[in-house]
């Protein structure tokens, strides 16, 4: 048996209370792993996640994307795990990587110039979509929700005029 993916989500903010505890109890997992260029050098930012993994008894592992797709591709475990990153790009990288299709959360990007909101929590840019169009073609199957048991809202037809509108 190997490892499985329970979800992967995006969220700018990485492991903090409600992906450390709501997402972890609501998935049933062992594992947090953080896919993450800086933090996998980060001792301080890996200190203050692995508090929050601990309070829900779970490990927690960091790896960059090329680390993560080559341990999970010869892995023998049966971890179920709960990929966290920051961007939807880490998530193509995956992709392109030869990481199957997964679920995939996009969670919170909070907003700067140049991203268009899908909602009060989600903000986009051209290539955000871009990605999230690429990864629907790859079989994944990438969905905004915010805690588990609230609305989830498919993103396989999205587009940038659409954001645009949305303003």
């Amino acid at each position: 048996m190997s490892a499985k993916i329970k979800l992967i989500r995006v969220d700018n903010r990485l492991v903090h209370g409600q992906v450390g505890v709501t997402w972890t109890d609501s998935l049933s997992i062992d594992t947090i792993v953080v896919v993450d260029d800086e933090v996998v050098d980060n001792v301080l930012s890996q200190k203050l996640m692995q508090t929050i993994a601990k309070s829900s008894n779970v490990q927690i592992r960091f790896y960059t994307a090329e680390q993560f797709v080559e341990t999970y591709q010869n892995s023998s475990s049966n971890r179920k795990l709960f990929v966290v990153v920051k961007t939807i790009q880490v998530v193509k990288r995956l992709c392109v990587l030869g990481l199957p299709a997964q679920k995939l959360n996009i969670g919170n990007i909070h907003y700067e110039k140049g991203r268009y909101p899908f909602n009060r929590k989600m903000y986009l840019t051209k290539e955000d979509v871009e990605d999230i169009i690429y990864l629907n073609q790859h079989g994944y199957s990438v969905f905004y929700q915010d805690v588990p048991g609230t609305l989830i809202e498919k993103l396989d037809s999205i587009s940038l005029e659409d954001l645009k509108i949305r303003r």
